[in-house]
């Protein structure tokens, strides 16, 4: 995983905001390459093991509902990149065509099998390909569909200086964003206003603090968040408190 020179960096990137954050990545670069090493190594021995789990998951999918059993989407990573994710599908067939690109909960397009395994983490597994391929790091930034990264601020685009994560300290603290997103009237909106700058806070800090142990951590966490509670009534507050002074500050203004 190298870093690349900042003039190679796209346009976009290339502010005093993202600069703070490439500094600091600069001095990691034993730390990136390990990253690296262990995203391949890890990814291949858990697809091994875990392929006859696939398989059984492949066959619940087609079985539950029509379409194909992967859902691909064109999502953004390291350096503005685009790449298609790989998940397996837990909505209707061609659910993006009607209804928005985030998830609320109790969806109507979500189905049966895909809401255990929207529960249990479980359509996650096949971005194990997008790891091992390099799209991907296991802990990172999670990847946004290019209608979100055009919302991106100076300093969020820091984010794309690495590789887009399955998991990562806001996914394990929003996990559950849906509930958030649930009585917004414009979804979308709602997450570019509210959700996504608060999400951020915890992945820009993620960079400053890069370290193959604080990534293993998150890992182990993600996992004891996924069998533990939901998103807790702390964070609904955070976010809660966070939209009424967007909204007084615009009443102000």
């Amino acid at each position: 995983m190298l870093l690349l020179k900042w003039d190679c960096l796209p346009d976009e990137m290339k502010n005093e905001s993202v600069r703070k954050y490439y500094d600091v990545l600069k001095r990691k670069k034993a730390t990136l390459m390990l990253k690296r090493i262990f995203d391949i190594v890890v990814s291949l021995i858990i697809l091994i093991v875990l392929l006859p789990v696939f398989l059984i998951l492949c066959i619940a999918i087609k079985v539950d509902s029509k379409g194909p059993i992967m859902f691909r989407q064109i999502r953004v990573t390291q350096y503005g990149r685009e790449f298609k994710i790989f998940k397996f599908r837990t909505m209707v067939n061609n659910a993006e065509r009607i209804g928005t690109q985030v998830t609320v909960k109790n969806d109507s397009r979500v189905t049966k099998v895909g809401k255990v395994l929207r529960k249990s983490r479980l359509d996650e597994i096949p971005q194990l390909l997008n790891i091992f391929y390099g799209d991907m790091s296991f802990v990172g930034t999670r990847p946004e569909v290019v209608k979100f990264v055009d919302h991106y601020t100076d300093q969020m685009m820091a984010t794309l200086l690495l590789p887009a994560g399955v998991t990562s300290e806001a996914s394990i603290v929003y996990k559950d964003e849906e509930k958030i997103l649930t009585n917004a009237s414009d979804a979308d909106k709602t997450y570019v206003d509210v959700v996504l700058p608060e999400k951020m806070k915890y992945n820009l800090r993620s960079i400053e603090e890069l370290s193959i142990l604080g990534e293993i951590k998150t890992m182990v966490r993600t996992v004891l968040a996924i069998v533990g509670k939901g998103i807790n009534s702390e964070t609904i507050d955070v976010i809660a408190t966070t939209k009424e002074e967007k909204n007084k500050k615009k009443r102000n203004d």
